[in-house]
């Protein structure tokens, strides 16, 4: 499997506000290096200043790397000659969906970036009806965007990108604003192009539940990367999350709280089933 995405040794401070020019430089991003396969879905947490993401406005060079390289599908992102072709293979989702939507029908909205390219009307057709089929908004096309709730809004958010067919989306945190409800459409929504259709998932979150049903999480702290690895591996460093200002699942926190008392039970457990499964074990085990 390829990689669409590589960070190689990226360093990246925003500009100073203030005047001196000797004032110190604050570093956001400090030497990080990541591959991202095609086809993958990886969440990446974060505190908040953790870097999570100013690395991810790299992935379509909405941000360029102060030093270091980024290259998107063999496309080097500090290309200026290259943007349009890097922002078509990977598109970025944002937290708040009012900030993306600006047509007053939805269908509209999600096709105002094709009508900008000039796609030809029947073809925009197509895939304005299949992006919306695909997150599962069909039958809303005609409805006004301020008619839906939270979690619709971002659908059609994530319709509007995929619409223009990218190989990779990137979504920063895209339910920090939604109820429970929204963020299961969201998520859904999310699992069934990365599945389904095969696009590269890239997901930041402090969501831990939705981090744990990415293939891979990645974990940033102070601007660099100090965890890398199938959810299992990551949330069993539950002492190194926590002092990093992190959360794991709760019945990974059940787990662990249950290892702590003695009690003999895995340290990779993230959902329930595996729980429930460990504890049944543990009870029949101690009733011979």
């Amino acid at each position: 499997m390829d990689n669409i995405i590589e960070a190689k040794d990226v360093w990246f401070h925003y500009q100073s506000e203030s005047f001196e020019e000797d004032a110190p430089i604050k570093e956001v991003l400090k030497g990080v290096s990541l591959d991202i396969k095609r086809g993958e879905f990886v969440a990446v947490l974060g505190h908040n200043g953790s870097g999570k993401s100013t690395i991810a406005k790299h992935f379509n060079a909405i941000l360029t790397a102060n030093k270091g390289e980024i290259i998107v599908d063999g496309i080097n992102a500090a290309d200026d000659e290259k943007l349009f072709d890097i922002r078509q293979r990977v598109g970025m989702v944002f937290q708040n969906p009012d900030n993306q939507i600006v047509a007053t029908i939805v269908e509209e909205d999600v096709a105002f970036a094709l009508e900008n390219l000039g796609v030809d009307p029947a073809e925009m057709r197509e895939r304005v009806d299949n992006a919306l089929k695909d997150v599962g908004m069909y039958d809303f096309r005609e409805h006004a965007p301020h008619q839906l709730s939270g979690g619709q809004k971002q659908r059609v958010a994530i319709a509007g990108i995929i619409a223009m067919c990218p190989d990779c989306i990137v979504l920063d945190e895209p339910t920090a604003m939604l109820d429970p409800i929204g963020r299961k459409e969201v998520m859904k929504t999310i699992k069934k192009l990365n599945r389904e259709n095969g696009v590269t998932i890239i997901l930041i979150t402090h969501y831990m539940d939705e981090a744990a049903k990415a293939d891979r999480i990645v974990v940033m702290d102070s601007g660099q990367i100090i965890l890398d690895g199938t959810p299992k591996q990551v949330f069993k460093n539950v002492d190194l999350l926590k002092e990093v200002g992190l959360d794991v699942p709760q019945v990974t926190e059940l787990a662990y709280g249950l290892r702590k008392n003695g009690i003999d039970i895995p340290d990779d457990i993230i959902t329930e089933e595996e729980c429930i499964e460990e504890i049944i074990k543990i009870i029949e085990k101690a009733g011979k």
